[in-house]
């Protein structure tokens, strides 16, 4: 699996070739991008993996300057695992606050979930958001 296209790392990586350029440009990447005598990008084994960490971290809201930093001090190389461990332990209090969030959310969507499934199958379902009807809304109902 190794020296793979952009086109190839883009389907593999969930990225689009648009992104992966943006990822080289900003520094984002272990190492620098070979490239064919013609000038096309060609990707190996570990920039692959290195572009899975990369996207699993911006999906988690890490700011772009904090992978940047990250990416940097892998590419610097052993020495600086600490603070490679401080970026990430910065970043794990925000994943478990989204997390929560997210929790409550489908929470929310399951309870209103329940109420239509309730509704329908007492067939009492019409009034259900209706903007038309002239009446307070109760939580059981909206």
């Amino acid at each position: 699996m190794t020296d793979l296209t952009i086109g190839e790392v883009a389907e593999r990586t969930g990225l689009s070739v648009h992104a992966l350029r943006f990822y080289e440009r900003e520094g984002l990447l272990v190492g620098p991008v070979r490239r064919t005598a013609g000038g096309r990008r060609r990707y190996a084994l570990l920039d692959v993996q290195w572009l899975e960490i990369c996207v699993r971290l911006r999906e988690s809201d890490m700011p772009l300057a904090d992978l940047r930093r990250f990416a940097e001090l892998v590419r610097q190389g052993p020495g600086n695992e600490a603070e490679r461990l401080r970026l990430l332990d910065a970043h794990q209090p925000r994943v478990n606050e989204r997390i929560r969030e997210l929790e409550e959310c489908r929470s929310l969507i399951a309870w209103k979930a329940s109420v239509y499934a309730d509704h329908l199958a007492r067939g009492e379902a019409g009034g259900l958001w209706d903007p038309t009807a002239d009446r307070q809304p109760s939580s059981s109902s909206s």
